[in-house]
Formats: C-alpha cells, structure tokens, sequence
C-alpha cells in the first residue's frame, strides 16, 4: 500500500492519507496517484473484509 493508513476500533475503519504526498503518474497517465492499496487488501485484524481504494488528482 501506498500513503494509506488503516485503524480498525472496534466496529469502525478509519482511514488516514496524507493529501500532501504524490507518487507519480498512473499507468495510463492522465492522473497522480496519492495513495493506493494497490488492489484489495484485507482491512486489519479480519482477513474476511476487504478494501480497494485510489486517491489521485488530475
């Protein structure tokens, strides 16, 4: 994962990403990315709950 930091308590997911940080164009090039979990990724502490999520600008 990419600039992506997950925090599970109890029966909340919260979600932290630093809008300041850029990590390239995209594969297709016509966005940043900001962050990524580069595919679905298991939510921590439940490997049953998965997460998919982008950031990126223009």
């Amino acid at each position: 994962m990419k600039n992506i930091d997950m925090v599970v308590e109890g029966d909340i997911l919260t979600i932290r990403v630093d809008l300041s940080k850029r990590f390239g164009k995209s594969s297709s090039g016509k966005s940043i990315i900001i962050a990524s979990t580069e595919g679905n990724q298991s939510i921590p502490s439940n490997d049953d709950i998965k997460i998919g999520l982008n950031v990126y600008t223009k």
